[in-house]
C-alpha cells in the first residue's frame, strides 16, 4: 500500500474513533448498550485482518493463520466476508447507491459489512492493473469511506452536491 493510502487511513479511522469512542465510553451513542460486543467483534475483525488473508482466483478471502481461521469467530468471519461482500464493480456501486440513500442508521451488521466491503476496495483499487479500473475501485472506495464518515458523525466527509 503506498504511503498517501495509508495516511488516508491513518486520518480517516481517527476522524471515526474520536467521534466514536467518547460516545461509546459516556453511554450517550445508541450503540453504547451492545458496546462491550461491538468493540470486542471490531478487535476480533482487525485482528484477523492484521493476521493477514490472501485472496484466491475466485476472490475467496482466507486467513492466514490456522488456528484463528479454525475457531468459531474465524470461520464466522470468512462466511461474512465471502458470502455478503460485493465482490464485482458494479455491485459495488449498487451497495454505494442504495446506502447513500438510506435514511436512517446502519444496523451493525450492515456496518461490519460497509466497512469490509471498504477494506475489499481498497484492495481492488491497489491492486488493479489498469488505470481505469484503479480509478473505478477508486471512486467507489471513495463514496463507501464518505458513507462510513456520515454514519459515525452523522454528516458527510464530503458533500455530492
Amino acid at each position: 500500500m503506498n504511503l498517501d493510502v495509508k495516511n488516508f487511513f491513518k486520518i480517516f479511522f481517527w476522524l471515526c474513533f474520536e467521534r466514536l469512542l467518547p460516545d461509546v465510553t459516556a453511554g450517550t451513542s445508541p450503540a453504547s448498550q451492545n458496546a462491550a460486543s461491538s468493540v470486542l467483534n471490531a478487535n476480533l475483525m482487525f485482528e484477523f485482518l492484521l493476521a493477514g488473508v490472501e485472496m484466491d482466483q475466485d476472490n475467496n478471502i482466507a486467513l492466514l493463520d490456522g488456528e484463528m481461521a479454525s475457531m468459531r469467530q474465524g470461520r464466522s468471519f470468512l462466511s461474512q466476508i465471502n458470502d455478503d461482500i460485493p465482490r464485482s464493480l458494479s455491485s459495488m456501486v449498487q451497495l454505494a447507491s442504495e446506502l447513500k440513500g438510506l435514511r436512517r442508521p446502519l444496523t451493525e451488521v450492515q456496518f461490519e459489512n460497509l466497512v469490509l466491503s471498504l477494506v475489499y476496495s481498497s484492495h481492488q483499487a491497489q491492486h488493479q492493473r489498469r488505470k481505469v479500473e484503479r480509478e473505478a475501485w477508486g471512486e467507489v472506495l471513495f463514496q463507501l469511506a464518505n458513507i462510513t464518515v456520515r454514519e459515525i458523525r452523522g454528516s458527510y466527509l464530503f458533500n455530492y452536491a
